[in-house]
């Protein structure tokens, strides 16, 4: 099920997230819940709730209905870390 909802993240839903600058990764998928984290500007996006809600879940759960729900996982980006390095960097 892991390649059925990558698939239809890069065909239905990658598209969309890169037009605002963003991106996603399937994390994992268990008692079909889906564990997502986006990137890029969606990263920390306040709209990110939405989101997942009406693009990522209802793309995913259009092609694959057995899927209950998908959920973000909440971690800091490598893009953020690496911008507060420099920052930390910078200020010295």
């Amino acid at each position: 099920m892991f390649d059925q909802v990558n698939q239809v993240i890069k065909e239905k839903v990658r598209p969309k997230l890169l037009n605002h600058y963003g991106d996603i990764e399937l994390i994992k998928i268990e008692n079909d819940v889906v564990d997502v984290k986006l990137l890029g500007a969606c990263s920390g996006c306040p709209s990110a709730k939405f989101t997942i809600e009406e693009i990522v879940q209802a793309e995913i759960q259009k092609e694959i209905p057995q899927i209950k729900k998908v959920e973000l996982v909440h971690e800091v980006s490598k893009d953020l870390l690496d911008m507060a390095k420099k920052m930390l960097n910078h200020s010295r």
